[in-house]
């Protein structure tokens, strides 16, 4: 039959123009419209190549332009993540710091007898027994029996030990007896060298109040070290007790510290200074603290222009087992941080002038996704103990601390009490000294976790320090120096102070240059754009569109097109299935469809040659044949029942 014109013209365009995009019926001729297409050369030249040879070299020079854009592509997006530090150095009026002072002395021992004389009596005996000396006797070592018969709570709660050999025998201080210990052992000052004699390892024994078989042993090559930590667990147990308002009584006064006080060429006095309760240190004082909303700023460098105090150390009032060097501890910091005197203070010795220079720095650093570090510390998951401005050093102190209020019941003394908690003591909590070692050991392998939530500010001050060292005073000068002062603290004339009370120290900016450490990223997203544009241009020729044009046919159409034939064997698979059901006898005409019901032949154009002979092969049935005629049909009928007579007479 004739095709219809309109159907002319649809099969000539169909033939003429190429398969274009989710219409090809394969990935193969998609793949070869993009090469023909697309404005990317080398793929082009790939499709269009004459040679095998020169067809595989514009396949590997085309591989090795993409792989080398993906290179370049993750290097850029390396290094978009990256800051670089800029530091910048300006002249100019500077706010002067925080300086905080304590005496190493946190309380005036002829003030603490009350509360410390039955452990200083013990540790006294305690010395008698390991060295064999007491005050104001020659050494004589005595034996254990001498003591009075009354218990110790203070060896009965911490037994000290002298460690004979290796074999986990120790003679017990306050019986004299030896016993096996068990437990793990800890020994506490590694960096001390051991001398090797078994008699200079003395140490103490802590076990669980409530399983007495879980015990630990703390060792230490120096009996100084020794009994300083065993008189120090028993000192914060008795300290813990004491109302804070009773503290504050029992240490130092302003005017007890504080003799002479220049600032900035002018005379200064107590009224400068903010009062403190430091758990470790007693009171201490706190010069430009900004609590009266006033910071104190200097506009020149030099000794002169800065802080300068004349400390009363008083030797005489310091408690021999608790501290044993004299001195003062000082720490320069800003008016919102909270002084850590313990882990980063400077101790300022006596009879000498200490001069400490001051460089300011300012530091900035980029948060996520540059860095780990937090603006605020509002995202860690650790409370704030210290109601000052966020640090690292706050987290873990505070993080430390809420675990030792879970973990043992109680708060330790050194760290602020956190709300509805207790400070530890042996009556109301037995067996916070075992708790409290094996947690301090965690912390310090890194296993309670603090470590991994607390992070680094993002911006910080600090004051780089260098100290300088003068006798003080000065041979010369000590006599009439010495009066002078003297008579200012109020004492007679005739009763001058010892030059080993006194501390002089000077606190001031070397220069007066503030540096500001800030870190910038490296790329904003305008030049990373920049730099894929001119990589892809470099080694594909390739713009937008064209990466465009690459999602489009290798990502949206490939995918089309799979989709499309896992259709049509899923509808042919179900159909044949259906026509294939158990039960159903096969009939004439389900074999095969024929002609134009057939699917191949779904296109609008009628079937030609070639699509015939695509088409399936009949199954194994008897051909179909003309049916014989039915002879019955031959048979006339009339639809008379009698004959006529005008036909009688022509049938005779």
């Amino acid at each position: 039959a004739a095709m219809a014109p309109g159907k002319k013209i649809t099969a000539r365009i169909k033939k003429t123009l190429p398969v274009r995009g989710p219409q090809a019926p394969t990935l193969r001729e998609l793949m070869r419209w993009y090469c023909l297409n697309t404005n990317t050369h080398g793929c082009r030249r790939i499709v269009v190549s004459r040679g095998r040879l020169r067809r595989f070299l514009w396949i590997v020079l085309t591989l090795s332009a993409v792989g080398l854009i993906l290179w370049q592509c993750a290097e850029l997006l390396m290094n978009y993540y990256s800051a670089s530090v800029s530091v910048t150095v300006q002249f100019q009026k500077l706010p002067f710091p925080a300086v905080t002072i304590c005496n190493i002395n946190p309380y005036k021992y002829s003030a603490m007898k009350d509360y410390l004389s039955e452990l200083d009596k013990e540790t006294k005996k305690a010395l008698e027994t390991f060295y064999g000396f007491s005050e104001g006797k020659s050494k004589v070592r005595r034996a254990a029996g001498d003591w009075n018969g009354t218990e110790s709570q203070f060896f009965t709660q911490i037994p000290l030990l002298r460690f004979e050999d290796s074999s986990r025998t120790a003679t017990d201080l306050r019986s004299g007896r030896k016993r096996k210990v068990e437990g793990s052992v800890f020994h506490k000052d590694s960096s001390i060298v051991n001398s090797g004699d078994s008699n200079d390892i003395i140490g103490f024994q802590l076990c669980d109040a409530n399983n007495s078989s879980e015990c630990a042993l703390y060792t230490f090559s120096s009996g100084v070290n020794a009994i300083q930590e065993w008189y120090k667990l028993h000192y914060m147990n008795i300290m813990a007790q004491i109302p804070l308002e009773t503290k504050e009584e029992l240490s130092y006064s302003a005017d007890d510290l504080l003799l002479t006080c220049f600032f900035d060429g002018l005379s200064c006095d107590k009224r400068h200074f903010t009062r403190f309760h430091h758990p470790l240190h007693g009171n201490c004082y706190t010069f430009n603290s900004g609590e009266n909303g006033t910071i104190l700023s200097t506009s020149t460098g030099g000794s002169e222009y800065g802080l300068q105090v004349v400390l009363y150390i008083d030797e005489a009032e310091y408690n021999p087992f608790l501290v044993t060097s004299t001195g003062a501890k000082i720490i320069v910091h800003d008016q919102d941080e909270y002084p850590f005197i313990e882990d980063i203070g400077t101790e300022i010795e006596t009879a000498a002038a200490t001069s400490i220079g001051m460089h300011f720095t300012r530091s900035r650093k980029l948060s996520k996704p540059y860095s780990d570090c937090t603006e605020t510390g509002a995202d860690i998951p650790v409370e704030n103990l210290y109601n000052k401005s966020y640090s690292l050093q706050i987290c873990l102190h505070s993080c430390f601390q809420k675990a030792m209020v879970e973990s043992c019941g109680c708060a330790q003394y050194a760290q602020p009490l956190p709300a509805g908690a207790e400070y530890c003591n042996y009556k109301n909590n037995p067996n916070w000294m075992y708790c409290y070692y094996k947690l301090h050991e965690k912390f310090v392998k890194e296993q309670l976790g603090c470590q991994q939530i607390c992070k680094d500010a993002c911006s910080f001050k600090e004051w780089a320090l260098t100290t300088s060292i003068a006798q003080w005073p000065s041979i010369a000068s000590e006599d009439w120096m010495l009066r002078v002062l003297s008579w200012d603290k109020g004492q007679k004339i005739n009763k001058k102070l010892n030059k080993t009370d006194l501390a002089n120290l000077m606190v001031f900016y070397k220069d007066l240059n503030e540096r500001f450490i800030s870190e910038n990223p490296t790329n904003t997203l305008v030049i990373l754009l920049s730099n894929f544009g001119g990589q892809l241009g470099l080694w594909m020729s390739c713009s937008v569109v064209c990466v465009i044009e690459i999602v489009e046919v290798f990502f949206i159409d490939s995918f089309s097109i799979v989709m499309r034939r896992q259709w049509q064997k899923a509808k042919k698979w179900w159909n044949h299935r259906k026509r294939e059901g158990p039960g159903r006898p096969p009939q004439v005409g389900d074999t095969e469809q024929q002609g134009h019901d057939n699917p191949i032949c779904l296109d609008e154009d009628l079937p030609t040659f070639n699509t015939a002979l695509r088409l399936p092969l009949p199954q194994a049935s008897p051909l179909p044949r003309t049916p014989p005629p039915n002879y019955s049909t031959l048979r006339l009928e009339t639809a008379f029942t009698e004959q006529l007579p005008d036909t009688l007479e022509a049938g005779q």
